[in-house]
């Protein structure tokens, strides 16, 4: 263990976070998310949500602040009755640190799914939300 540092953020999330360069996109996924849209690096996170996760991510990864949209959700179906209220979580924790919660664009589930295909990684979660599979675009570290 080191000091400041979220416990939640595992060895192996960590190195993937330090890894990661300028434009690199990470997944963090709930417990729906298929195995098909896993990239070669998954970072197992089980008994966690994505909201905690995504709030000790965002202390240590900033956003791309050079794009429209760094942060990705999934869009909900057409005809689909759910309401994704974690979004507003979401949406709190961007704006806590630091970064422009309107930088955010829902898009198809099926782009998305391609998407994912192409991220540096995939942090699976046990969140039980519906729609709550989340992309984030790993901006330029300034310090």
């Amino acid at each position: 263990m080191l000091k400041g540092i979220p416990s939640i953020l595992t060895p192996e999330l960590l190195k993937i976070l330090m890894e990661m360069g300028h434009g690199d996109e990470l997944v963090i996924a709930d417990g729906n998310f298929p195995k098909f849209g896993h990239p070669d690096q998954v970072i197992r996170c089980d008994g966690h949500g994505v909201p905690e996760l995504l709030d000790a991510i965002l202390k240590f990864m900033p956003l791309d602040k050079y794009v429209d949209y760094p942060v990705i959700l999934m869009e909900v179906l057409p005809n689909d009755p759910v309401v994704p209220v974690i979004w507003d979580q979401y949406k709190e924790l961007i704006n806590k640190h630091g970064n422009d919660a309107k930088a955010v664009q829902p898009i198809n589930k099926f782009e998305f799914y391609e998407r994912a295909k192409k991220a540096y990684a995939v942090v699976t979660t046990s969140e039980s939300a519906l729609y709550a599979n989340i992309i984030l675009k790993k901006g330029v570290v300034v310090e």
